[in-house]
């Protein structure tokens, strides 16, 4: 892995491939790795870079007090530091809402957005209550529990159940040794506080939604909600999967990518207007 320095943060990145720019962000308590299919499968047509968020993999941990703006602030300098000036940029799950973030702060640095289990911050798109119920739960959990006892019982909520048990056991890995407590406090915090909605209106880039069939974590309504809040916003549900559809579903995502990135390059995508 390559790493750069921002803010006084080491940040781990893997690079694969030439091309325009695609951008992956992670989820929480993973690392670049739940991306390793896109990594592979994308790069003979595109420079797909995945990093480690800071607190996550081989980045070093931020502050305490860092949340999404701070995050996304970080971001942006890092796509600078590499010599991008435009990309698409795509996330999952946590990974989305920073996605939305750098937009929020940078729009002229995303030339689309591919938003996967995606969510306007927790605060955006779920209740009051379920926002508390989740972190009070994983801030319990990490404190409480060894991290191999919370882990287990934290993926049935990412896979379906007729996922393989080696890829279950290949995630589980990658999570046990990519998220610590002091990466995972801050980003949960984080998550549990943003609030993006105000942005869903004002992007002007082609979007492409992805969301598993069987995501108990970003629910059908949160998808609903996020297509008709972003103009002109496409929305696909992979079938048989659930909130990790890039691993569990990794063809028909990456072949879902595919075409619409091919879109988007050709000009066959135009921007929307906000409002329209």
């Amino acid at each position: 892995m390559d790493t750069v320095e921002i803010e006084g943060l080491t940040i781990a990145f893997e690079r694969r491939g030439k091309g325009q720019p695609l951008v992956l962000l992670h989820g929480g308590m993973i690392d670049h790795r739940e991306w390793e299919a896109q990594l592979d499968g994308l790069s003979d047509a595109y420079s797909v870079i995945a990093w480690d968020t800071p607190g996550c993999g081989a980045s070093e941990d931020p502050p305490r007090s860092f949340r999404m703006a701070d995050y996304g602030r970080v971001l942006a300098s890092f796509l600078e530091r590499l010599g991008i000036e435009s990309a698409h940029v795509g996330g999952l799950s946590w990974g989305s809402t920073l996605t939305l973030e750098l937009y929020r702060q940078r729009p002229d640095l995303v030339r689309s957005l591919i938003l996967t289990a995606a969510y306007a911050g927790w605060a955006g798109s779920l209740s009051p209550e379920e926002v508390t119920s989740r972190l009070q739960t994983l801030l319990r959990d990490i404190d409480e529990r060894s991290q191999d006892e919370w882990l287990r019982g934290f993926l049935p909520t990412l896979l379906t159940d007729v996922a393989p048990r080696e890829m279950r056991e290949r995630l589980l890995e990658a999570m046990g040794s990519a998220s610590r407590p002091s990466g995972i406090r801050p980003m949960l915090h984080a998550m549990a506080e943003a609030d993006l909605r105000v942005v869903l209106p004002t992007i002007s880039v082609p979007t492409l939604l992805l969301y598993g069939e069987g995501d108990v974590r970003s629910p059908r309504a949160v998808a609903e909600e996020m297509r008709r809040a972003i103009p002109g916003s496409r929305l696909e549900i992979l079938e048989r999967s659930g909130h990790q559809a890039n691993v569990e579903a990794a063809e028909r995502f990456n072949d879902a990518v595919r075409a619409f990135l091919a879109t988007v390059d050709a000009g066959g995508a135009e921007e929307v207007r906000p409002g329209r």
